[in-house]
């Protein structure tokens, strides 16, 4: 009898708890708040990560997006960001024979990409970060146009955030593949944390494509073709070794990657803006 007097204030408690984020999404927010709160944020994020794209057999083709998704939370509940509605389609031409959704023209991504900045720039955004859950020589190469351009012509301090730059060395001690790739221990243990019940471990197989191996520099675009005459010839449409994925370094690895968004959200949010004109 004693503790049913408690349950309206652990109620209240954890309903507080639930509201408690120092960010917010753009979506949920009626007109007249998010017009506040596009002044007030330091930071408004334009994500983007592949809503259907292959990840191998045995990963769901929303990797990309589950990944994003779980990132995005966290730098709500720790930033005070304002974060946009994510597009989900962009340009992979690496993946293109396989199933799964994309813009094939690169520039029609970048100028899709840099309107939706430049919309809430329009209604007072006062920095922009895209956030690249892509790849960073794909679709990366056009968002880093759009905030070039962003930043040249409107004036607004721009940063493109890869998925690259949210691992560290530590990203590197947790993961015991010889070779990183796509589909591979890292996106697979991921996934075994975020969406265990879409993960088919008995279709991993280890494939580090060795034949495509060089040694000598310079940029050589990848690709995982289905001709099998082609050298980039992949049945799996993966690589790297899936096969030592785990739940637990899916959970350090996403720990290390929210800490990593959250630290270069901070720093940002202090980068100098233009100065305003006196009245």
């Amino acid at each position: 009898m004693k503790l049913a007097r408690y349950i309206p204030l652990l109620l209240l408690l954890v309903s507080s708890t639930s509201i408690a984020n120092k960010g917010s999404y753009f979506a949920d927010l009626n007109w007249v708040d998010a017009k506040e709160r596009l002044k007030s944020s330091p930071i408004v994020i334009v994500p983007f990560a592949a809503g259907a794209k292959e990840h191998g057999p045995h990963l769901p083709m929303n990797a990309d997006q589950k990944t994003m998704e779980y990132l995005l939370e966290q730098a709500v509940k720790h930033t005070d960001v304002l974060i946009v509605p994510p597009i989900l389609h962009g340009w992979f031409p690496a993946f293109r024979d396989f199933p799964g959704t994309e813009v094939k023209d690169p520039d029609l991504f970048r100028r899709y990409a840099q309107q939706v900045a430049e919309s809430v720039i329009r209604q007072g955004a006062q920095r922009v970060i895209f956030l690249n859950m892509g790849i960073l020589k794909a679709t990366g190469l056009p968002l880093a146009i759009a905030a070039r351009e962003i930043r040249t012509e409107l004036g607004i301090p721009t940063l493109l955030v890869n998925w690259e730059d949210l691992e560290n060395d530590q990203v590197a001690k947790i993961f015991s593949q010889l070779k990183d790739g796509h589909g591979d221990e890292v996106e697979t243990s991921i996934a075994l944390y975020l969406q265990p019940e879409n993960v088919i471990m008995s279709r991993a197989s280890k494939d580090y494509r060795l034949h495509l191996k060089k040694d000598y520099p310079g940029y050589r675009p990848g690709l995982f073709s289905l001709d099998r005459q082609d050298p980039n010839y992949s049945e799996t449409g993966h690589s790297g070794d899936p096969t030592l994925a785990t739940a637990e370094k899916g959970k350090q690895i996403l720990k290390i990657m929210s800490e990593q968004l959250v630290s270069i959200i901070k720093g940002f949010a202090q980068s100098p803006t233009r100065k305003k004109q006196p009245n």
